[in-house]
């Protein structure tokens, strides 16, 4: 039998609605079969929609998360965005949870602010750090000359929840990338990594811009503001420039910018954002 269930639809990294990461958060998902959450996932488009399940000891809730090819084990705006869906059903205007994902457990926390609009923060997972890749096949699966990789920064894989592709592209070459798609899945697949994190990096300023691209069923998809590979970026530069805080720029090319703010905190990296809640209502099936 079908059954009706909320679902609230906010966008993450952004106080503007219609730009930054979208997200659909479905609540009371007890009982919802895979099938159906990636129905659902592929039905909205988005990168990522997340369930909310019952949890066992030690979490708040579960967090299911879907993109358009199936679930995954972690990720940075599903993570805020459905924190903030959580505290508006439950009433909570400032709240610390835990939510439980396939990756482990990770703390969030939740300003609930005026106008449909909110601050999210997470403790993502301690980093690792798997292989490096060189620039000089990295660069070519992002359409662009071997020379553009940033030659301070070689690319590597690291994860905080989820595996990334870290690349640093010199900032002239940033808005030229274009992965084609069968490229990017030979590169990407072998290393067991989500995401192509193109960025270009001000050691000065603090400041990065990014481009992430990831596969669906389709094609290719551009990211407009990747929460999970922003930490693991963090951890790549306190780790090789000693980076304690940075801004990430992303989304602007797609019409959907976004701010990612990261600071380095009990050695890992915590990611924080501004939400907006977009519309609520219910789903039913």
């Amino acid at each position: 039998m079908a059954v009706r269930r909320p679902i609230t639809w906010v966008d993450v990294f952004t106080a503007t609605p219609l730009t930054g990461n979208g997200l659909a958060v479905v609540h009371d998902a007890d009982g919802i079969d895979d099938d159906t959450m990636l129905a659902f996932a592929r039905e909205t488009r988005l990168s990522e929609t997340t369930f909310i399940q019952s949890s066992g000891e030690g979490a708040d809730y579960r967090n299911r998360i879907w993109t358009m090819a199936g679930e995954i084990a972690f990720a940075g705006h599903p993570s805020l965005g459905t924190a903030v869906a959580v505290a508006r059903a439950r009433g909570t205007r400032n709240a610390s949870f835990v939510q439980e994902t396939i990756a482990g457990r990770q703390p969030v926390e939740v300003r609930l602010g005026d106008e449909e609009r909110a601050r999210a923060s997470m403790l993502q997972e301690p980093p690792e750090f798997a292989a490096e890749a060189p620039a000089g096949e990295v660069m070519p699966v992002a359409g662009l000359f071997g020379s553009d990789g940033d030659p301070r920064f070689p690319p590597q894989v690291v994860s905080t929840g989820i595996k990334h592709l870290i690349a640093p592209v010199r900032a002239e070459a940033l808005d030229r990338a274009a992965p084609a798609r069968a490229d990017l899945r030979a590169l990407l697949e072998p290393l067991g990594a989500l995401v192509l994190y193109l960025v270009a990096f001000d050691p000065a300023a603090g400041t990065a811009r990014a481009r992430g691209f990831f596969l669906d069923p389709a094609g290719v998809t551009e990211d407009p503001a990747t929460g999970s590979a922003a930490g693991p970026l963090l951890a790549y530069l306190h780790e090789r420039a000693g980076t304690e805080e940075l801004t990430v720029h992303q989304g602007a090319q797609i019409g959907r910018p976004g701010v990612i703010e990261c600071r380095w905190e009990e050695d890992r990296p915590r990611v924080a954002g501004n939400v907006v809640v977009v519309a609520e209502g219910h789903v039913t099936f």
